[in-house]
């Protein structure tokens, strides 16, 4: 009896036992799962906030490297706009460059100009006023003389008294061998009817009598004279009346530094 009461103690203190142990099992497995099941959901919002965060990379990887090329664009722009700048600036310097060369060589030829024109003025002083004029205009030097002092009306031949200007005329012309001369006859606007066709043919062969002084007596060099006749056709005075006449019956001898500098530059450009 003592023995059987024994076993039975044990029988029922090992089925307590196992019970509570199958009982604590139960509860950690649950847990276990609870566990997993919330790792499990934290994974796939992990895996959710990385797929979001790769798609957001993305983006802004592709924003960066538009935002790379719009800048690489524009600083090719503006390094070819830099290039243009620089080039432009060197033309506008060449120009300037130029033009301050091509100003100081029309100042030089003024110089030459103004020079001439008192030089000529001071070997002409002389004569009076209503037999020649000096004046400058157009970069150009002209010495008028009036047929009063040259010609005998109606006649290409000079006298005496305006080959006493030529002579003083010459002086001045040969010391300046870089001044270019023209000769031109004018006449009124009276027909010609003696040894001349017309005006026309008296303009041109009073310019050519006294080319032809200038080089034969005065060894001016025919190289540097050019010779015109310009009729009537290019008054000084109104031909309405004598003293408007006389003013436009003249000769001009029209004298200007060579420009050779000044045409090869302007040529260059």
């Amino acid at each position: 009896m003592k023995n059987s009461t024994y076993i039975l103690f044990c029988a029922l203190a090992l089925g307590t036992v196992l019970g509570n142990e199958s009982c604590v099992s139960s509860k950690k497995y649950k847990a276990a799962n609870a566990s997993i099941a919330s790792l499990r959901s934290q994974n796939r919002e992990l895996n959710s906030n990385i797929d979001n965060l790769r798609d957001r990379l993305q983006l802004m990887e592709s924003a960066n490297n538009s935002a790379a090329q719009e800048i690489q664009d524009k600083e090719s722009t503006i390094n070819a706009k830099q290039s243009e700048l620089a080039s432009k600036q060197a033309e506008i310097t060449s120009q300037q460059e130029k033009l301050r060369t091509l100003q100081e060589l029309i100042d030089r030829q003024k110089t030459k100009t103004d020079a001439l024109k008192n030089k000529m003025a001071e070997a002409l002083k002389g004569f009076s006023a209503n037999q020649l004029t000096v004046s400058q205009k157009n970069g150009k030097v002209y010495v008028s003389l009036q047929e009063s002092l040259l010609f005998p009306s109606g006649s290409a031949v000079v006298n005496a008294e305006g080959k006493t200007a030529l002579s003083k005329l010459a002086e001045v012309l040969n010391a300046n061998p870089e001044i270019n001369i023209g000769v031109e006859g004018h006449t009124d606007s009276i027909p010609i009817r003696l040894k001349f066709e017309d005006n026309w043919a008296l303009s041109v062969a009073r310019a050519t009598s006294i080319v032809r002084i200038l080089i034969k007596d005065y060894a001016v060099d025919p190289t540097r004279i050019i010779a015109s006749g310009r009729s009537q056709f290019f008054p000084v005075a109104a031909n309405g009346n004598p003293e408007g006449r006389a003013q436009n019956r003249r000769t001009e001898i029209i004298l200007e530094p060579k420009l050779d500098e000044l045409l090869n530059l302007i040529e260059s450009q």
